[in-house]
């Protein structure tokens, strides 16, 4: 991996624990992100519960998760700010530029460099931050929520999971060109192959519809829209902190998914069953939000190639619930085509590795 990008330079030496232990030999990016996988791994079943009957509008799932979300993060980030009020002064301390802090690191030494940033105060981002906050917030606060609300008001969860499976291949992609990585033309070769075998199992699928169907292009946009922003997101959060990555996201896009939500509301009033209250609750506090606490942990911490190969296990977890939650019976294609897609997206994640 180059490490032109100044974000990665920060934590070019290895992450360590209080007791002097290499987090990153312990495997605990790993560990993080399965965790944050495993809680993203119930959006797309519980996104199709909340979705039934269409009793809550796709916009309302959509946007009223992320506006749950954004309230959480306001309220977290004034505590910790209340918390470290004694030491700031009672104001937000300005953000540190990445060379401060990569300094920081350098004269504090091996214990202050394994300190995830932004771990016990509250920074405001600068403007370039704020505008890279912007591209996360896109992708994993808007982007990928109301794109695949929509899509499964139309279609299965097991067919949406299997569309999905091509997020790590995407995500290598966008974090390949992220951080100005030059990987062998094999990467590509197998990345473009995760791609076609995606849309081959959605015109195999479409077939009885005339080919690719709605919900399947939104599935790809919301596809792409994740990657970006999980890219940005696991490199920003080397700079300001894996949870403040999230919460400022949520933060700054606050003014749109209020108004979304209002609009939501006022066009058709919500309403549901407990069950599908109780998954709104789960994508609002769960997908949303804790889960990119750990998701952007494991980014942070890497490394990042290696981690990003956990989102593999994400498709297989959600076909599994899909099939337990909701009763959906898979049959061959869904199986076959999955397979492939998932196989596929680990070939081009090891390929990278490998360059």
């Amino acid at each position: 991996m180059r490490y032109d990008n100044s974000a990665i330079t920060t934590v070019r030496q290895p992450l360590l624990s209080p007791g002097g232990r290499s987090l990153i030999g312990d495997r605990a990016g790993v560990w993080w992100g399965l965790l944050g996988v495993t809680a993203f791994s119930f959006t797309v079943p519980f996104t199709r519960i909340a979705a039934e009957s269409g009793s809550m509008s796709p916009l309302f799932i959509g946007a009223g998760r992320a506006t749950v979300a954004s309230i959480l993060a306001g309220l977290l980030l004034w505590l910790v700010w209340l918390r470290g009020r004694s030491r700031s002064g009672g104001e937000f301390t300005g953000a540190a530029s990445p060379g401060a802090a990569s300094a920081g690191a350098a004269s504090s030494g091996p214990a202050s460099a394994g300190r995830t940033p932004g771990a016990s105060s509250v920074r405001l981002p600068t403007g370039i931050q704020c505008l890279r906050l912007l591209v996360v917030a896109g992708g994993v606060v808007l982007g990928f929520p109301l794109l695949t609300s929509y899509a499964l008001s139309q279609t299965p969860a097991s067919h949406a999971a299997v569309v999905i499976a091509l997020l790590p291949a995407a995500t290598a992609a966008a974090a390949v060109i992220r951080t100005k990585e030059r990987p062998g033309r094999g990467f590509w070769v197998m990345a473009a192959l995760s791609a076609v075998l995606a849309v081959v199992f959605a015109l195999v699928q479409g077939a009885e519809f005339g080919g690719l169907r709605p919900a399947d292009l939104l599935l790809f946009a919301a596809v792409v829209a994740a990657a970006v922003g999980y890219a940005e997101g696991g490199v920003l959060s080397r700079e300001i902190g894996s949870w403040q990555t999230i919460s400022w996201a949520l933060v700054l896009s606050a003014p749109v998914t209020l108004g979304l939500t209002v609009l939501a509301i006022v066009t058709v009033a919500p309403s549901g069953s407990p069950a599908q209250w109780a998954s709104f609750a789960y994508l609002g506090v769960i997908s949303m939000f804790l889960g990119f606490f750990a998701w952007y942990r494991g980014l942070a911490i890497g490394p990042m190639a290696q981690v990003s190969q956990v989102q593999l296990i994400q498709p297989v977890m959600s076909i599994a619930w899909a099939a337990l939650l909701l009763g959906e019976r898979l049959d061959w294609p869904t199986i076959v085509c999955g397979t492939a897609v998932i196989a596929s997206a680990a070939l081009t994640v090891r390929t990278r590795l490998r360059s």
